[in-house]
Order: C-alpha cells, then sequence, then structure tokens
C-alpha cells in the first residue's frame, strides 16, 4: 500500500511549492525511495497535477487562462538544477553572447561552467550542458562582469572588433567597479585589460 501513499504526501507537499516551481525526484525522498518517488510523479504527470520537463524533471505548472501552461526558460531551469546540486554555474559561448545582446543567436544548447557534475540535460528540443570546471573560474562576482569574460572568450582575441568593443564597454558601465577589479583578476590577460580599461 505504499504506493498512493506516497503520491499523496507528495500531493500534499506540492501545496506548499509556488506554482510554476521546478521540482526533482530529490526533493521527495523523505517520503519514499527513489524509485516510488519517480513512479508517484509519473502518476501525478498523468493526473495532469505535473509536467514533465525531462528525465526526473517535473514543473509544478502555473496555468493561464489564455496561454495555457506557462514553461520556465531553459536557463531557469539550468539554474533550479545547480540549485539542487548546490553547485555554482557561469553561462558561456553563444549563450553569454546572447544573454548581453551581443548576437541575436538563440543557442539550442546551453554550456554552463560548474563545480557540481558533469552532465546534459535535454529539455525539449534544447540541451543544457554542464562541463566541470576549476574552483577559479566561478569565484567571479559580477553576473555582468563574469557574463562578458565568457563571451570574450568565445569571440577570441584576434576577432574581436572595435563595434564589439565599444558595446562591451557600455555593458560594463552596468557592472559595479569592484565586481569588475575583482574578476579582472580571475581572467585571462588580454581580458583583464578590456575589464581594468573598462573603468578608467
Amino acid at each position: 500500500m505504499e504506493r498512493p501513499k506516497v503520491e499523496n504526501r507528495i500531493a500534499e507537499k506540492l501545496k506548499s511549492y509556488s506554482k510554476g516551481s521546478v521540482i526533482f525526484v530529490d526533493d521527495f525522498l523523505d517520503f519514499g525511495n527513489p524509485e516510488s518517488v519517480k513512479k508517484a510523479l509519473l502518476r501525478l504527470k498523468q493526473k495532469k497535477i505535473l509536467v514533465r520537463l525531462a528525465h526526473g524533471i517535473y514543473l509544478y505548472p502555473k496555468i493561464d487562462k489564455e496561454l495555457g501552461i506557462l514553461f520556465p526558460s531553459t536557463e531557469d531551469i539550468a539554474k533550479a538544477i545547480a540549485r539542487r546540486d548546490r553547485a555554482r554555474i557561469v553561462p558561456t559561448g553563444v549563450h553569454a553572447l546572447n544573454k548581453l545582446g551581443l548576437s541575436t543567436q538563440v543557442p539550442m544548447k546551453l554550456v554552463y561552467l560548474t563545480d557540481g557534475a558533469a552532465r546534459s540535460v535535454k529539455v525539449g528540443k534544447r540541451t543544457i550542458s554542464f562541463k566541470k570546471t576549476s574552483p577559479k573560474n566561478l569565484l567571479t562576482q559580477g553576473e555582468i562582469s563574469s557574463l562578458v569574460i565568457q563571451a570574450l572568450k568565445t569571440i577570441g582575441q584576434k576577432k574581436l572588433d572595435d563595434e564589439t568593443l565599444n558595446k562591451i564597454n557600455q555593458i560594463l558601465k552596468k557592472e559595479k567597479e569592484e565586481n569588475i577589479l575583482n574578476d579582472a583578476k580571475l581572467s585571462p590577460a588580454w581580458i583583464n585589460k578590456i575589464l581594468t580599461q573598462s573603468i578608467k
């Protein structure tokens, strides 16, 4: 008789979550072993109480009268995975360029550096990829300066043109000076120079 009990306890606990929350099997391991929790979550999905986003990842949906289910962005899902794993993450590549408005290309694969486990998660047609990195790469303090470092690494020193450099300098005006100085020390020499000169 354990099955309905696990499902009922999960359904009860869900009431304390805000609609739109991303939830994991791990959130309910107090109620049963992973297998019984997985089965209970699947049954709640069949009852349309939950929506499955990816393997072991569900959404407690917020429903709009006109738009239907409001799905979280792929980035929100990545942040939820990082919270669950108590890991730090930093967006890289085209994703970093896109977030800064330096590229209109919307990446199908979001790549993050992490101090958590390396893994890939498929969400619909998109993939979230976590790449293990050294802690030094995750010590950046500023959200903007951190993105700028990753964007510059993606562009590369030889391909960086004046127009992009000007845009980056404008973007860095929104970052706190102490964050830029801290994060510059953690970046390659050529990026360090760009960051520190942006303050002058």
